[in-house]
């Protein structure tokens, strides 16, 4: 967009660009056409015979035939990791060919090399650019290098100096780096690209979704869409994107099993495996295993495995392992290396893993973060931005609560990752059950989960009217047992999943209407858990009636916010969620008012289970939160901090800021259960210490809050000290919830 600005404005030309985009939020394609000239340009329709092609991402070459629209004597810009001298054995055929055949100027640069050097990560959008202009001549070397910079000034100097400066090294460096590649006269390259999915895939990956995939989707008749409008689940594993540079690789000598780095990613794409060594039979060679740590699976062992198509190279995995290498003390139990050297035989490793048995869920010890984490997520390989904040909650919460779990997700960054054609994360178990899943509108989402309990409730109601006028024909004691089930855990759900099994053996001879309509509805006789899902946008917003509603309702109903503290997913606009002094779009001289406390809102209803929970800062209070949470019979609400990239932060370190916030008092971690009331306890437990750092230590590790001092450096100072003033406020309050004494015969008179 910047490059069309500075042609339009710099130079003679006229121009016009038109952006297509698609809506995953990391390894997205965007394909941006330009056109500029020394006449008005009206064209109405998108490039086909292309001058000049850049692509930005080496993987594009696995997928696409991305220099197909160029035209004879066009220039190709490429970013490789290979040299000017290597690289022409390392395109696909497809591409040696076009360049030959249309004699093209071909142009190399390292672009993730000189991000690395001048502290970019992993963002190459301004080395591209200046290798643009100068291939291209459409301004002189200088003006065009001057323009760069002026609309890098412009678009990121309210970010802070830091940013600004590093996109100038990028720029200062970047020529150095360009290379023109010399052409060999005959094609000798054996790559071919890959199909779009595997040939393992069910009929409609292949034959529908491949073909959105591979950006044909406008081909295919309305007649190969499905009639209802549903689509099958767990598609997202088909869709190998190959968005990383580098994935974490395991050091099985030094791991201690603690199960964190499975917890923490967002993508679900690195798991842990407890298994019979029996299994091992057939593994890879590079296949990794250790005996298992603890007597619950004694004699067994342990894995932990990486999908490397599927992982984003986040790093989250990394920085939360508590292991440190004595060897070499800058190594952990899980340490980054580069993918391709590690593709192939990672694609071997985790698709033996993959078929690995899962463990039974009875046994595991689900209130701990190891006994988790060695449940099946059934969110898996989700769209989220590299390093999201919310998806590890969603996540979790497939891996506690199982295929029984029914998701009403509001409009929002969820509803995008988790339910974006072509491809969806919710997946499934061995079994075929996986969670139902349905997205609503922003306004009405809680009412709709509401609407999920209602029925779900009636039709569980209806099935025991009619199994109790079966009972002669099933059996009084199966019914009884049924009927009267307790379903409070794991093996108690099996058992009546067990029950239900034999019923529905028992009718299935049966014609009578009674018995054809018991085995439609005898599923809702297991234990359902509904859970609202959504952002602070939803909640404290546009949805705050509807929830108010609900939690006011009693039915019993689990609410999981996942608080980013802006709109995150239309751009960042200011919500009621988002702290005082904190910039965003609609508050770009800092937020004026304090963050609404939901929670305490939530909590003056008396009868409505609350948490505050962050990942980052206490991994294991976030386990037993949602635990209480759904065993809770009644309304629930957990709130969940997301660091979330419109933070401006490094992604990587997520986690990190999550339990500053914590340390800082900004976001006091807490459980409030009406429970504890009725048994004449204080239904407030404060599960955070008092503040460690003051509430700018925090918040100045993020732009969000750092750029306002650029810009207005004395409302900066004096919004942050309003905001600690809030903070302190917030905290004394809730000791002093804490601190309270209960009593009296029915436990319910504070002191």
């Amino acid at each position: 967009k910047n490059s069309i600005k500075i042609i339009g404005d710099d130079t003679p030309n006229y121009a016009q660009g038109y952006f297509v985009y698609d809506s995953k939020k990391s390894g997205s394609t965007t394909i941006s056409h330009l056109r500029f000239g020394p006449r008005p340009i009206r064209s109405s329709y998108l490039i086909n015979k292309a001058n000049f092609v850049a692509c930005h991402q080496w993987m594009f070459l696995e997928k696409y035939d991305v220099a197909k629209d160029l035209a004879e004597g066009g220039t190709f810009l490429l970013n490789s990791q290979y040299s000017a001298d290597e690289v022409w054995v390392k395109l696909p055929r497809i591409m040696q060919e076009e360049i030959i055949k249309k004699k093209l100027n071909f142009y190399v640069i390292d672009g993730y090399a000189v991000a690395q050097k001048t502290g970019m990560g992993g963002r190459v959008n301004t080395i591209m650019q200046t290798c643009f202009f100068a291939i291209s001549g459409v301004l002189p070397k200088d003006e065009a290098i001057e323009a760069i910079k002026r609309s890098i000034k412009k678009t990121y100097g309210k970010k802070g100096e830091d940013i600004v400066k590093m996109n100038f090294d990028a720029v200062d460096h970047t020529l150095a780096n360009l290379f023109k590649v010399k052409i060999p006269q005959k094609v000798d390259s054996t790559i071919e690209l890959p199909p779009v999915v595997s040939e393992n895939a069910p009929d409609f990956v292949k034959n529908v979704l491949a073909k959105i995939i591979a950006g044909f989707g406008d081909d295919l008749p309305v007649s190969a869409m499905p009639v209802d409008g549903t689509f099958p689940t767990g598609t997202a594993m088909w869709e190998k994107r190959n968005i990383a540079l580098e994935i974490p690789v395991w050091d099985e000598s030094i791991c201690i099993q603690c199960g964190k780095c499975a917890l923490v990613c967002p993508h679900a794409t690195i798991r842990i495996k407890v298994y019979d060594k029996e299994k091992l039979a057939g593994a890879p060679q590079t296949f990794k295993s250790t005996e298992y740590r603890g007597k619950e699976y004694e004699g067994m062992k342990y894995s932990i495995q990486v999908a490397p198509e599927d992982c984003t190279g986040c790093g989250i995995c990394v920085e939360v392992c508590p292991v440190k290498n004595k060897a070499e003390t800058r190594l952990k139990a899980i340490n980054m290396a580069p993918q391709p050297p590690l593709r192939e035989q990672e694609r071997a490793n985790w698709d033996f893993f993959y078929a690995l048995p899962e463990v039974d869920r009875r046994t595991a010890k689900v209130d701990t973060i190891k006994g988790s984490q060695f449940l099946q997520p059934l969110f898996e390989f989700s769209g989220a931005c590299s390093g999201c904040g919310e998806t590890p909650y969603v996540k979790l919460v497939t891996q506690l609560f199982g295929d029984r779990t029914i998701v009403a997700n509001a409009t929002g960054c969820s509803s995008i990752y988790g339910g974006n054609l072509p491809t969806t994360p919710w997946t499934k178990n061995l079994d075929g059950r996986g969670p139902a899943w349905s997205n609503s509108l922003f306004e009405d989402n809680a009412e709709f989960g509401l609407g999920f309990r209602v029925s779900v409730d009636k039709h569980r109601e209806f099935a025991s009217e009619l199994l109790k006028k079966l009972a002669s024909v099933v059996g009084e004691q199966l019914t009884s047992a049924i009927l009267d089930a307790d379903q409070s855990d794991e093996e108690k759900i099996y058992q009546q999943r067990e029950r239900i099994k034999i019923l529905k053996d028992k009718l299935k001879d049966n014609r009578s209407i009674d018995a054809q309509h018991l085995l439609t509805l005898a599923d809702y006789l297991v234990k359902k858990t509904i859970w609202i899902i959504g952002g602070d946008g939803w909640a404290y917003d546009i949805g705050f009636g509807g929830l108010d509603h609900v939690i006011a309702s009693g039915r019993n109903v689990n609410i999981l916010v996942l608080d980013t503290e802006v709109y995150s997913n239309t751009g960042g606009q200011m919500s009621k969620a988002t702290p005082r002094g904190a910039v965003a779009k609609f508050a770009a001289g800092g937020k004026l008012l304090a963050k609404k406390d939901l929670g305490l809102i939530a909590m003056t209803y008396g009868n409505v289970y609350v948490a505050r929970i962050a990942m980052g800062a206490n991994d294991l209070h976030t386990v037993k939160a949602l635990l209480e949470a759904e065993a809770y019979d009644g309304p629930s609400l957990v709130i969940a901090y997301a660091h979330c990239i419109a933070h401006g932060i490094n992604m990587k370190t997520g986690m990190e800021n999550q339990k500053a916030a914590v340390e800082s008092a900004h976001w006091p971690l807490f459980r409030y259960n009406p429970e504890l009331a009725r048994q004449g306890q204080n239904p407030f437990k404060l599960d955070s210490k008092a503040p460690k750092i003051k509430f700018e230590e925090y918040a100045y590790k993020e732009i969000r809050y750092k750029m306002l001092t650029k810009s207005a450096p004395d409302e900066a100072k004096r919004l942050i000290k309003l905001a600690q003033e809030d903070v302190t406020t917030k905290w004394h309050y809730y000791e002093q919830l804490a601190a309270l004494k209960f009593g009296g015969s029915n436990g319910d008179q504070p002191k």
